[in-house]
């Protein structure tokens, strides 16, 4: 079978995010490899238009992955028949007003979360892409992260017996900027500009709850403003009005307790930045980005307090680390080849942009809750 060709717009990929994980690590990867392979035989190889506000920043980038095309002309990328999806990694403020345009123009829309900076908005927009009769999509890339998925075969194995509770610890210290260079974008931190960790953070922890343990039934939340003032990317200095801290905890309808910590300011004494403990009655794991460790009930210790000596036990000794039987590709890679096949070959493909508003309303419910300090239920959004 002869291969083809499928032109991508892509917007907002000058980023970090956009650049390393979505044209770099998955689109660029995937066309070096030869293409995604199709039921027929034939393969699927993406042709990246990269589109944005900094030609300068877009010629750079074009030149050194191999991309032939770019814009600032969206309008025009859009007008182009032969481009068939859109992709948006844009500042999330800006997202609404493109993905429409996209819609309009009869294109499949994959975006980054969240979709939108307000429930009704990211509500609106999977409406009208259904409306429209598109394919959409949202990035939910942790589903594919070596570790989960690793915890969702214990799961699905039925390793834990009845799963009582999950605690997750997600970040690290992103410094101020005064003494060392920072690793995050300074609208990170204000939240006129979209920032805040509850925001960018909660969307994943409502996937990650839904898709391996279960629907939400209610939350509360806290959030927290830890550093002050940071240095922005041209060297002054500047008040940070969002939050860099968030600390949730999250009721299943099933009765599992999830517990979610994420933050900016923590430094990192634990197996990675994120990690995923779930506790269950016949055993227990860690999950980190890649790697799994396992604890089973006949392999639990029986430790009793006593403070007054050094612990007789060492509590890591116990746990089994999980093999990696089979290969696992780049998360935002491999969620990238599942939609090229759900737009060519009508592959399922759950995870739509009303799943993106799904996660919007819980981080909207988070910043309720930490506002009115209490307990906020969940609405179905289906």
């Amino acid at each position: 079978m002869a291969d083809r060709t499928i032109r991508i717009a892509m917007n907002g990929v000058t980023g970090r995010m956009g650049t390393n994980q979505h044209l770099i690590r998955s689109l660029c990867a995937i066309r070096d490899d030869g293409g995604v392979v199709l039921s027929d035989g034939s393969r699927l190889v993406p042709e990246p238009v990269l589109v944005g506000r900094n030609v300068e920043k877009l010629s750079r980038l074009a030149r050194e992955n191999g991309v032939s095309d770019f814009s600032t002309d969206l309008d025009a990328v859009l007008s182009d028949p032969e481009v068939k999806i859109y992709f948006d990694s844009q500042q999330t403020q800006r997202r609404v007003d493109s993905v429409i345009k996209a819609i309009d123009a009869g294109k499949a829309v994959y975006c980054e979360k969240p979709t939108a900076t307000e429930t009704s908005e990211a509500l609106r927009l999977a409406e009208y892409a259904e409306k429209a009769g598109v394919k959409n999509g949202v990035v939910q890339d942790k589903l594919w992260l070596p570790g989960l998925m690793k915890l969702k075969y214990l799961i699905d194995t039925g390793f834990f017996g009845k799963i009582l509770s999950v605690r997750g610890e997600f970040g690290y210290w992103v410094f101020d900027g005064f003494h060392q260079p920072v690793q995050r974008p300074s609208w990170n931190y204000r939240v006129e500009d979209g920032g805040g960790i509850m925001v960018d953070m909660f969307c994943h922890w409502r996937y990650v709850i839904d898709n391996l343990f279960g629907p939400i039934d209610r939350l509360v939340a806290l959030g927290a403003t830890h550093i002050p003032e940071r240095v922005d990317e041209t060297g002054n200095t500047y008040a940070c009005t969002a939050d860099d801290a968030a600390y949730g905890i999250f009721e299943l309808k099933n009765g599992v307790v999830c517990q979610f910590n994420s933050s900016w300011a923590v430094r990192v004494r634990r197996d990675d930045l994120l990690t995923l403990q779930v506790d269950g009655t016949n055993g227990s794991a860690v999950a980190g980005l890649r790697d799994c460790r396992v604890q089973s009930d006949a392999m639990t210790p029986k430790p009793v307090w006593n403070p007054d000596i050094d612990s007789p036990i060492d509590f890591y000794e116990k746990w089994e680390r999980m093999p990696t039987r089979d290969p696992f590709p780049n998360a935002f890679r491999r969620q990238w080849e599942v939609f090229l096949r759900h737009v060519i070959e009508d592959v399922s493909f759950p995870w739509d942009l009303r799943e993106g508003a799904k996660g919007v309303q819980c981080a909207e419910l988070g910043l309720q809750s930490w506002k009115e300090k209490r307990w906020v239920d969940l609405h179905d959004l289906s």
